[in-house]
């Protein structure tokens, strides 16, 4: 879509996100959502346009540094369950604990042992969510690797986006494919019925936007929703499927 089409349609959807964000605080919903994908996937950009007019006082966003000794020597789980939703929040994680599958697995930060525990415990973690009430969306925003390679580069030359590199980028393209493999496995071991994976072909930064928030807004409850508006493009937007890893739905 054009610019101009892009803002109108943005313009709408946020009305949307504000129905709906009405519509938590009211029924005192709890919605967690997380955002995963490679580096200069997006996530920064698509989290901003859900939270631009919404109220802060009930939309957190999440996006954890370094973890501390204390951290390391805890209960991995612990530091994020101390940022989940309270009641009539929506609270938005830009990575989260999937760090553990995807950077912490291929840079080495984490022991082989530690990892499988991780796959193996996080549908557990993430079903006691869900029973306790709150509503859990996972979008994991794809890209390919030249898009990845010309985000990369743009942020080390634009001052207003230098803030965004890191060493961590740096390795992202060397380690391409072991990011895919990590990616694969991930997506595999923790999709399921609970906590299902939503994937993004975000190589067009405004259409992954576009339908990241429809999607979100197709899968929520809210009063007077606009069915004709939100239903999202399932080229763009779709469930994970292991074939979709051989039909280049998903960036190889």
């Amino acid at each position: 879509m054009n610019r101009k089409e892009y803002k109108k349609t943005l313009h709408q959807l946020q009305i949307e996100l504000v129905k709906l964000q009405n519509h938590i605080i009211k029924h005192n919903d709890k919605i967690l959502i997380i955002f995963e994908g490679r580096d200069a996937g997006g996530k920064d950009g698509t989290i901003k346009r859900i939270t631009q007019y919404l109220s802060p006082r009930e939309t957190r966003t999440v996006a954890l540094g370094k973890p501390s000794d204390r951290d390391n020597s805890s209960w991995y789980f612990q530091r994020y369950a101390a940022h989940l939703p309270s009641t009539q929040e929506m609270v938005l994680f830009n990575r989260s604990w999937y760090n553990r599958a995807g950077v912490e697995r291929v840079m080495g930060f984490c022991t082989d042992e530690q990892y499988h525990e991780f796959l193996e415990t996080v549908p557990d973690f993430e079903q006691m969510l869900v029973r306790s009430g709150i509503k859990l969306l996972k979008y994991y925003l794809d890209i390919s690797r030249d898009e990845q390679k010309k985000r990369l580069e743009d942020r080390e030359q634009n001052p207003l986006k230098q803030w965004k590199s890191s060493p961590i980028d740096k390795a992202a393209t060397k380690y391409w494919d072991e990011y895919s493999l990590a990616r694969n496995i991930m997506l595999a071991r923790t999709h399921h019925i609970n906590a299902p994976w939503t994937v993004v072909r975000a190589d067009d930064k405004q259409s992954a936007r576009i339908n990241v928030i429809k999607d979100m807004l197709f899968r929520l409850d809210y009063k007077n929703k606009n069915e004709k508006l939100i239903l999202p493009d399932a080229n763009i937007v779709f469930n994970y499927d292991e074939g979709y890893l051989q039909n280049g739905m998903i960036a190889p």
